[in-house]
């Protein structure tokens, strides 16, 4: 009889790209949260005749059209952009969780119901979505942190059903019911904790992509309104003087990429460590 082979348990020592994202999301953090800091320059003063400068050790990534220091706007709007996608993601996480849980416990009509409005949403492109929700609400921040939320909501809601339904009917879930435990009890103490690891990482994969929408909503001109830097709004200002002076737009397009990347990453290792099936693995 063929004998199991040992497995060796799965930590960040082995997935040296998923700590390389969380160290750079850390510094995007560390960026948003110290901006006051580590900003050389105000975001928003002019500086008369060093308009479209070249980087230079006085203004690191140069000057853009109005001689405002792109380090400084850039490190600036690391915090816009954290922010909004911090909560838009929690709304996201809030709305959808509360939906997708709902539909997997009680089933039926409800399940019918939250999947069918899901799907509906889903038709819509995620931008688009997003920029008629805006349009419609208006370009205010909370009214952004709002329609990002709702384009993003029936992703956790579909995660959050499919894990419910994967724990719903196992041991302790209809032990604790048969004691008499309370629907209310039985969300609380037993199947939310258990949907948490398929749910965080979610939110890190989702951040990402409410980052990159909150930056098309303020290229368009609908997001974060100007002079407040937004890295969105200053690629879009800086694509008219791409042959001129390139690092107008070049960082602020570095830094999404950056971000981006980071939160991709993390996400695939936060998958392997949290995920039971990809904990371990063969020696």
């Amino acid at each position: 009889m063929r004998e199991s082979r040992p497995r060796r348990e799965v930590t960040w020592a082995h997935h040296p790209l998923a700590v390389a994202g969380g160290t750079l999301v850390g510094l995007y953090v560390v960026a948003a949260l110290g901006a006051g800091v580590l900003a050389p320059h105000d975001p928003l003063r002019m500086y008369p005749g060093q308009a479209l400068a070249a980087p230079s050790p006085l203004f690191p990534f140069g000057t853009d059209e109005f001689g405002r220091c792109v380090f400084s706007r850039v490190v600036h709007g690391a915090r816009v952009s954290l922010g909004i996608a911090g909560a838009s993601v929690g709304v996201a996480v809030l709305l959808g969780t509360t939906a997708g849980v709902a539909a997997g416990v009680r089933g039926g009509l409800t399940d019918n119901l939250v999947m069918r409005g899901a799907d509906v949403l889903f038709a819509f492109p995620s931008v688009l979505l997003a920029l008629f929700l805006v349009a419609v609400l208006g370009p205010a921040p909370q009214y952004v942190v709002l329609a990002i939320g709702v384009v993003y909501t029936p992703q956790f809601a579909r995660v959050a059903r499919a894990a419910v339904l994967a724990i719903r009917h196992v041991e302790y879930v209809e032990a604790a019911r048969a004691l008499g435990a309370s629907e209310l009890r039985l969300v609380a103490r037993h199947i939310l904790p258990n949907i948490a690891a398929p749910l965080t990482v979610q939110v890190t994969v989702t951040l990402s992509l409410a980052i990159l929408t909150e930056s098309a909503l303020s290229f368009l001109g609908l997001g974060t309104q100007p002079p407040f830097p937004s890295w969105g709004h200053m690629l879009s200002a800086g694509r008219r003087f791409m042959e001129l002076a390139p690092w107008v737009a070049v960082f602020p397009g570095a830094a999404i990429m950056g971000i981006v990347l980071g939160f991709n990453l993390l996400g695939d290792g936060l998958q392997e460590l949290l995920d039971p099936r990809l904990r371990t693995e063969r020696v």
